[in-house]
């Protein structure tokens, strides 16, 4: 019994070791890093401003891959499946990585235990958006429409589990009203139609938005968070637009494959800490309507654990079932 002990010691204290080793000399090469939705969307907004950074820290490349589709799946499938070596990671976001296992209870991988948390990167604030010529000119007059018309509105999302889905379930549940939801593979094809007027309502991230805004192609009628955004000084907040119980705040995070040595983990979120943390990304963050927001592994973990409890329940209140 005690040879076996001390077997499983010695063999712990090697890989221990031999992942100190390999941190040493990571990175070798480029490191990659997976966007689960279309390019233009604020995932892939943050992928690159990090990306563009993150190189200089860790003294390599650092490339950016579009996946889009089936809501994230296809993104957290194929870096839940590459090896652990820190090479292949994805920025995913809290509606595909916290939403979308709530509603899809079989999905070929798993938010928790597929996954090492690295950090959190932006928290973006949403943007209740309707098109420039909706007859809707603030949230409350929106709200009166759909109570007037049951089942007749629309409102898009990037696909379904995103935050943009679950946030439109929970003003649904707030409101009393009733739409019908259209996903789409990203937040940039949902725009598109909302510009098109094909959808009658769409709720997401400012990046996404900015330039229309300030074109006049689309109106906002509030902003989700507690406060007004210091670049969008004329949009109100809900709570000033007449629903002071609707907030909504998603994060943006880097995950890896399960299993990654923790030295590795802890360099990436060492150089992920120093970029979020600068003046330049805050700025080109804060430009696009979101926040840096650096979180360690440790509180990401937990992070997503409450997150996944909290929109199970929205889940089940809002009834929302998919195949």
């Amino acid at each position: 019994m005690f040879r076996a002990s001390w077997n499983k010691v010695a063999a712990i204290a090697c890989m221990a070791l031999a992942g100190t080793a390999f941190a040493d000399t990571y990175p070798s090469r480029p490191v990659t890093i997976v966007i689960p939705v279309a390019a233009g969307g604020t995932t892939d907004i943050a992928g690159r401003a990090l990306a563009k950074q993150l190189k200089d820290e860790l003294w390599q490349p650092v490339i950016i891959d579009n996946k889009p589709g089936a809501s994230g799946g296809i993104a957290n499938s194929a870096v839940a499946r590459a090896k652990p070596d820190g090479y292949t990671l994805v920025l995913s976001y809290e509606g595909f990585h916290a939403g979308n296992p709530v509603m899809q209870k079989n999905l070929p991988w798993n938010p928790v235990t597929d996954f090492t948390p690295i950090a959190e990167v932006i928290r973006g604030p949403h943007l209740v958006l309707v098109p420039a010529n909706s007859p809707a000119k603030t949230l409350r007059e929106f709200i009166e429409m759909a109570k007037q018309k049951p089942g007749q509105l629309n409102y898009g999302s990037s696909g379904n589990g995103s935050i943009q889905h679950l946030g439109a379930e929970l003003l649904q549940l707030k409101t009393h009203t009733k739409m019908v939801h259209v996903p789409y593979g990203g937040a940039a094809p949902a725009m598109q139609d909302l510009l098109a007027g094909r959808i009658d309502l769409f709720i997401t991230t400012p990046p996404t938005a900015m330039g229309h805004l300030e074109s006049g192609k689309l109106r906002a009628l509030a902003i989700t968070s507690e406060q007004r955004h210091p670049s969008l000084p004329n949009i109100p907040t809900t709570a000033e637009a007449g629903l002071p119980d609707f907030k909504l705040d998603a994060w943006f995070s880097l995950f890896g494959p399960a299993h990654m040595p923790q030295p590795v983990v802890d360099k990436l979120a060492g150089a992920v800490k120093k970029v979020v943390t600068s003046a330049e990304f805050k700025k080109a963050m804060s430009e696009q309507g979101s926040t840096a927001s650096y979180r360690s592994p440790a509180e990401l973990r937990q992070i997503l654990k409450d997150d996944l409890a909290k929109w199970g329940d929205v889940v089940k209140a809002a009834n929302i079932k998919i195949n």
